[in-house]
């Protein structure tokens, strides 16, 4: 008789560990408390959603043209749908809004060939996009070339305002950002010194200030005969203020970086733009990318605040919209409209730059 030992076969796991089950049990049923939690909280997403499908939904109206046509008692989306061109067009020309379109359609190419990795000669359509496309943008906005009706600056509102100012303070103050987060990083006093007042003053004062401040006070300071149109200044304000917090996201990032790469640097006879533009930077933004798109879409939501000057932002033009005595009452449909595009461009940046982290391999797992 031989007493070789022979292990028995694994058994399966308990049937209450394993599947659903064992997923609820751990993550919404480990303990009495997070029991009552979770039934709290699946009360309250219940109740929040069953009202939306009724009032949103089950007994909205849709079709129509006037608040007459809202009879069922529900949300009334004709409110969004007869007044959609003035929420997304502003105060444009009706007969010129082929134009926007044009530079939306233009701007949503550029993008979607930049996001496809089997695009070819992505670095010129980056440097069109980069350079070109706002020149274009420019004249299709404004016109006053090629032939194009000239379209004045306050007249210009809703998502396509909101657009325009995000973009242009998104796109410039990232290089701003990186000169002045170098800057204060440089062993040179003076450059370092401005950097600093420069991101401690702007970081120092609420963007509704600065705003103010570039709308009503800064043509004061101008030589009389002097016009700035209020929405350059107002974009001029932006700028300033986002590259500030700009510059200490990518501050963070520099100082992240391990000496050891910029002895490597130094010991490979690199200059110092060299070093900084091959080596470091690269290396600094991709670890910053969370932080820089959380600044991205901060700004974002930043822009409703160009309100205060007389700008007629998203938010503000459906604001405008719910006194018009014709409307009155629908103001929930309003907002709820307003959230769901921010919420589209918010959590689209937000999962582009997951797939940007992912795609680079900044986790360093």
């Amino acid at each position: 008789m031989s007493n070789k030992f022979v292990p028995l076969p694994d058994l399966p796991p308990p049937s209450n560990t394993v599947g659903v089950v064992g997923w609820l049990r751990t993550n919404l049923f480990s303990s009495p408390v997070n029991s009552v939690l979770t039934i709290i909280a699946f009360y309250l997403i219940y109740s929040g959603i069953s009202w939306f499908v009724s009032w949103g939904v089950i007994n909205a109206d849709v079709i129509g043209t006037s608040r007459e046509d809202c009879t069922s008692g529900g949300a009334c989306w004709v409110f969004i749908s007869v007044r959609l061109p003035q929420f997304i067009y502003g105060f444009y020309p009706p007969d010129e809004v082929w134009r926007i379109n044009l530079m939306f359609a233009i701007a949503i190419i550029g993008i979607v060939a930049l996001m496809i990795d089997k695009t070819p000669k992505k670095g010129w359509i980056a440097l069109f996009m980069l350079v070109i496309f706002p020149i274009i943008a420019y004249f299709l906005l404004y016109g006053g070339a090629f032939g194009l009706e000239v379209v004045e600056t306050h007249k210009w509102g809703g998502l396509t305002l909101t657009l325009v100012i995000a973009t242009v303070g998104i796109v410039v103050s990232l290089p701003i950002g990186v000169a002045l987060a170098l800057g204060r990083r440089s062993e040179m006093p003076i450059v370092k010194s401005i950097s600093v007042v420069y991101i401690e003053f702007w970081r120092g004062v609420p963007l509704i200030t600065v705003l103010f401040m570039a709308s009503v006070m800064l043509p004061l300071f101008m030589s009389e005969g002097t016009e700035t149109d209020k929405l350059v200044r107002a974009m001029i304000g932006v700028i300033m203020f986002q590259s500030a917090y700009m510059a200490e996201v990518v501050r963070g990032g520099l100082q992240a970086i391990p000496k050891g790469q910029y002895e490597a640097a130094h010991s490979l006879g690199l200059s110092y733009w060299k070093m900084m533009f091959f080596i470091i930077l690269p290396q600094a933004l991709k670890l910053m990318i969370p932080g820089i798109v959380n600044t991205f879409i901060a700004l974002f939501k930043d822009t409703s605040l160009v309100l205060i000057i007389g700008l007629f932002d998203l938010l503000a033009i459906v604001q405008s919209a719910l006194h018009d005595p014709k409307w009155l009452g629908f103001s929930v449909e309003g907002y709820i409209f307003v959230a769901f595009l921010f919420w589209v461009f918010c959590f689209g940046m937000s999962r582009y730059s997951q797939a940007l982290e992912r795609k680079l391999n900044t986790s360093h797992r």
